[in-house]
């Protein structure tokens, strides 16, 4: 185990170090060389086809998010009145 954690922490210790001697031309590049691959991925996955239970589920997720506000709505209500109340 030891060994292990030893070794590991060499690792990222030379990888610090490389990281921080290399210049910001070589910084830049490979900013670059991610956006290309960021794109050439998102070339690849098409996008998803919304089928006829798909939009139910969606207005599921839609009334979650409607009982939330109120909910919140009537906690805040409450909190207002009490406030009222006691002023």
């Amino acid at each position: 185990m030891l060994p292990r954690l030893a070794y590991l922490t060499l690792c990222r210790a030379v990888q610090l170090l490389a990281l921080l001697a290399r210049g910001e031309a070589a910084k830049e590049l490979e900013i670059l060389v991610l956006r290309h691959q960021l794109a050439v991925l998102r070339r690849q996955v098409p996008r998803p086809r919304l089928e006829p239970p798909d939009p139910a589920a969606g207005l599921g997720v839609i009334g979650e998010e409607h009982r939330a506000r109120v909910r919140r709505r009537d906690l805040l209500g409450g909190l207002l009145h009490e406030y009222r109340r006691a002023a």
